[in-house]
């Protein structure tokens, strides 16, 4: 059943499966996708694929998360096998898992991280936004006129026999009030916090930054 919802779109770069999920996605029923198809890829009996998705309102915890993170039990919490601490995924946010074969891509951890982070920096110019990258924090940050900083983009990624898989979750119009029942990626500062496109004043739809997104992955990988 779950196979039914998933879309293959016409994008041709490289030998990359590119799909699109238009409902609600289970994690669950992603993440036992993701595993399969990363086992795949190294088989070379599958294609890379990069997945676009919108899940239901939830909270994961990556394999850094610390238990006094979760504030909430207000929506189903994951333990997710993902680099990184708890964060927030549902409607209005465009998670994207990348599942890559960095080995034959001659693509280092830190590097496939770095093009990561530059994929949303380009992406972030198309709507004339600066992001930025922080040394000790995850993710692509903005700055905002009185200089405290908020997060945009949360970044966790598991690599297996050098195939990446999760991947990346940005804010484009989500509700930022579900983030109250974690502390995001287990930054606990009153000068950081988590932003959106919408709350930067930025009238974009989930397709307007799909096709940004889409764009910019041909010039960086």
């Amino acid at each position: 059943m779950f196979y039914m919802y998933l879309k293959k779109l016409d994008i041709n770069i490289g030998n990359i499966e590119w799909l699109e999920t238009k409902n609600l996605a289970n994690y669950e029923d992603c993440v036992k996708f993701m595993e399969k198809r990363a086992i795949g890829i190294r088989q070379n009996n599958e294609q890379e694929c990069v997945w676009l998705v919108q899940h239901t309102p939830l909270y994961t915890g990556g394999t850094s998360a610390l238990q006094q993170d979760l504030l909430s039990n207000e929506f189903p919490v994951y333990k997710s096998g993902r680099g990184g601490q708890y964060t927030y995924h549902g409607p209005g946010q465009r998670t994207v898992y990348v599942m890559l074969d960095l080995e034959k891509r001659g693509l280092g951890i830190k590097e496939f991280i770095y093009n990561l982070e530059q994929w949303i920096i380009n992406t972030l110019a198309d709507f004339d936004v600066i992001g930025e990258r922080r040394d000790g924090r995850v993710g692509i940050w903005v700055v905002k006129k009185d200089n405290s900083e908020d997060k945009i983009c949360a970044i966790g990624v598991r690599i297996k026999k050098w195939v990446s898989y999760h991947g990346i979750a940005f804010n484009i119009n989500p509700d930022l009030s579900h983030y109250k029942g974690i502390v995001p990626c287990g930054i606990n500062d009153n000068n950081l916090s988590v932003t959106s496109l919408e709350k930067l004043g930025i009238n974009a739809t989930m397709q307007d930054f799909d096709d940004a997104l889409i764009r910019n992955f041909k010039k960086i990988f």
